[in-house]
């Protein structure tokens, strides 16, 4: 395996700018349209419905699409950060670097951290769910219930992604193409024939016309509902800033990328506002029978859906079917590109001496992370067989448990934008708005969201699991809680331990504070 290793002391005086593919990466690689496409598939947006639209109706009823809505927000707003940011430095470490250059190494470490215990973790989810619907694609419904079977084929499904991701980024993001693509086309299609049943009067009894009552947020029942109904929904937008991460692979590397994340943004919701506004209107927000609240069936209402909508015959029997493969595709898609910035993460950490230099080399033929890439999937895999091992509802809890690490990374980016930019916000309007207003509100959002989340998360009957703490006042705290406040805590202890034995990092050796941006001087004046 030849690679080159890119790891290396910084000047002693860096500008903030670094040169994108300096670290041995393909550059020129991706254009705007691809660098949209992985960004779309990041999230898994048929997977996301699947799993997520039956708890926001189980919480807020028809106000369900404004909760879509009002989630979008803050993910606008960081998109906008993100993009600020990776104009003045293309780095594929973002929330790391960023957070390194503007608040110091210890919040860069951290920030970094978090983007990887995130993406590990849903990994194992993800790939749960790529083996459960395998199975079903092909009938054999009691391999999809076995664990030992699922885990097996979702071990299968990490392998492929993880190879694939090596063998280079235009593999990846062709292959994104084709199955962002399918789940697009059948996702349309079930939200356009949803409404034309009921618009038709052949929808099912619970089914209702669109009306603006849905778009009404004082509707909600309560602050709290609202609360937890936006929490519960912010999340499905997590994913795009892998458009970002791979920056250094992108043509026109400070312009695409921010693009392509505020895009996908967009995009996210014109998706989940059609597809939840038409699954609402067809089923209901009822809690029986086909009612997308019905606890039966909250985990995964597309299923269900499909057959209603489509039928079982025919076309109709394909199209369900197409439906069970989209959403199988959907987490297949997002698993590949789950590795890409997790894998890139690691080899700017590396490259600054943040972690192992081994981290940051890189193959000379594909021109990918090699270590980084590889020890991605062995990571994922190791942690989902073991969770899987221990209890599926630790694995449940432990998917729940990613919206801490998601809003804190995202929250440090936000606050990163303008902090970094402060000396620059009254320039202009746009200026004071996008480096200035929007990433900060953004960061508000997401801080609140993390608090928010995590009084909501430590509740006892709140998940699959709760625990006692065994020393007075022996509280009985959610799993949900544990599991993701344990994992930032982890990280803590682990970069305090290579803080001691690796120093040259977190003394601002190889990656220091950057001056915070200045407006240009003004060209000098001939006399």
């Amino acid at each position: 395996m030849a690679t080159i290793d890119p790891a290396r002391p910084a000047s002693p005086e860096p500008p903030l700018r670094r040169a994108a593919g300096e670290k041995g990466l393909k550059t020129g690689a991706l254009g705007l349209a691809s660098s949209v496409v992985i960004g779309l598939a990041s999230t898994a947006p048929a997977y996301s419905l699947a799993a997520t639209l039956g708890i926001i109706v189980a919480g807020v009823g028809l106000q369900s699409p404004i909760v879509m809505v009002l989630a979008f927000i803050p993910m606008f707003l960081i998109a906008y950060g993100y993009k600020e940011l990776n104009e003045d430095n293309p780095d594929c470490g973002t929330t790391f670097t960023w957070g390194t250059r503007t608040f110091g190494p210890m919040t860069g470490w951290m920030g970094g951290w978090a983007i990887i215990v995130a993406d590990v973790i849903v990994m194992a989810n993800l790939a749960q769910i790529a083996g459960q619907y395998g199975f079903q694609l092909i009938g054999a419904y009691g391999l999809a219930e076995d664990t030992f079977w699922t885990t097996f084929a979702g071990v299968v499904w990490i392998v492929l992604m993880t190879w694939i991701c090596y063998v280079g980024i235009e593999l990846s993001a062709n292959l994104q193409k084709v199955l962002l693509t399918i789940e697009v086309v059948v996702l349309v299609a079930l939200g356009l024939t949803a409404l034309w049943k009921v618009y038709l009067g052949s929808a099912p009894d619970g089914s209702a016309h669109v009306a603006w009552s849905w778009f009404n947020p004082f509707e909600i029942g309560s602050v709290d509902a609202l609360t937890k109904g936006v929490l519960a929904a912010v999340f499905i937008y997590w994913g795009w800033d892998t458009a970002v991460a791979i920056n250094e692979e992108t043509a026109d590397a400070e312009h695409t990328p921010g693009r392509a994340a505020v895009i996908s943004t967009v995009l996210l919701l014109v998706i989940y506002v059609l597809i939840g506004t038409s699954a609402l209107s067809f089923a209901g927000a009822g809690d029986t029978g086909g009612g997308l609240a019905n606890s039966d069936h909250s985990g995964d209402v597309l299923s269900g859906l499909g057959d209603t909508v489509f039928g079982t015959a025919g076309f109709g029997w394909f199209m369900a079917k197409l439906l069970v493969f989209m959403v199988l595709t959907s987490s297949a898609a997002s698993t590949q590109t789950t590795i890409l910035p997790t894998a890139r993460t690691a080899l700017s950490m590396a490259a600054h001496r943040a972690i192992p230099e081994k981290f940051a080399r890189v193959h000379s033929r594909n021109l990918v992370p090699t270590w980084a890439t590889v020890g991605m999937g062995i990571a994922s895999v190791v942690f989902y067989v073991v969770i899987t091992r221990v209890s599926k509802n630790v694995l449940s809890d432990s998917i729940g448990s990613i919206g801490l690490a998601i809003a804190f990374y995202y929250g440090i980016t936000g606050f990163a934008c303008v902090w970094y930019y402060r000396r620059v916000l009254t320039r202009s309007r746009r200026d004071l708005i996008t480096k200035g207003i929007m990433p900060g509100l953004g960061g508000v959002l997401l801080t609140y969201f993390f608090f928010e989340a995590c009084k909501v998360y430590a509740a006892k009957d709140y998940g699959s699991t709760y625990w006692t703490v065994p020393f007075p006042p022996h509280w009985e705290l959610g799993g949900v809680f544990l599991t993701g406040i344990g994992a930032l805590l982890a990280g803590a202890v682990l970069m305090l331990g290579y803080r001691v034995a690796r120093p040259s990092f977190f003394r601002g050796e190889t990656l220091p504070r950057a001056v915070a941006a200045r407006e240009p001087e003004p060209a000098p004046t001939e006399v």
